[in-house]
């Protein structure tokens, strides 16, 4: 219960610090943010959309951690394990996808470009959308799991280009693309002092809560499960 208080407040600080504190020219106190070329106010994003996009990559690869232990034991609980991280990481995809055309819609005049890092983001909503696709129209929850496995493992191997390299191979609007020249102290993570905690404190604060709420989706999965299977019983 305690450590719940604690990300809740945690949580509120980063929130609250992340929209509040001003960004100056100069900074001259603590809860100052330096000014960045390019980025301006729209800086204060990455306190939010980083956060969920790097879950998002957490969650798909712990799908894919779990798929891989369900091919080896056949444990059913690996799967329930696989399909919690992967619920999670379409909810922090499609976070990331919106969190990221709010942005994109103050600094570039609309919600969507079809820049390749939304592109990428997009692809991987199809990617994943097209799993839970395929796992509800398989009933046999043995065939389920090692279909599911298997796609998870491909789709998977998709992520690392999707996420960390077209977007950076490529020319585009988005900070750290291949012709970016104004925001490298925010993706280089040159941030000042206290905007680099506040950054920092907001991925632990998501995080920490990525897991409490994938040990509740995969508790929920195993009960739904379990009645189910009484219900088809009775």
């Amino acid at each position: 219960m305690v450590w719940k208080i604690g990300l809740f407040l945690l949580l509120s600080f980063v929130s609250i610090a992340g929209i509040a504190f001003p960004i100056v020219e100069n900074p001259t106190s603590w809860y100052h943010f330096p000014l960045i070329p390019g980025l301006e106010e729209n800086a204060k994003i990455i306190f939010f959309h980083v956060p969920t996009a790097w879950l998002t990559v957490v969650a798909f690869l712990m799908s894919t951690i779990f798929s891989i232990k369900y091919l080896r034991k056949r444990n059913l609980d690996d799967d329930a394990k696989s399909y919690a991280a992967a619920q999670l990481g379409i909810i922090f995809c499609i976070l990331a996808t919106v969190t990221g055309a709010v942005w994109a819609k103050f600094a570039w005049g609309s919600f969507w470009n079809w820049d390749p890092r939304q592109t990428s983001i997009f692809a991987l909503l199809l990617i994943y959308g097209a799993w839970f696709a395929l796992r509800s129209a398989i009933e046999q929850e043995d065939k389920r799991a090692s279909l599911s496995a298997v796609y998870s493992i491909i789709a998977f191997m998709t992520v690392p280009f999707f996420i960390f390299i077209m977007p950076r191979i490529m020319a585009g609007l988005h900070p750290g693309s291949a012709d970016d020249t104004n925001a490298g102290p925010v993706v280089d993570f040159k941030m000042n002092g206290n905007m680099q905690l506040i950054f920092f404190l907001s991925l632990i604060g998501f995080t920490i809560l990525y897991f409490w709420m994938w040990k509740i989706g995969y508790r929920s999965i195993l009960l739904k499960e379990k009645i189910n299977k009484q219900f088809i019983r009775g």
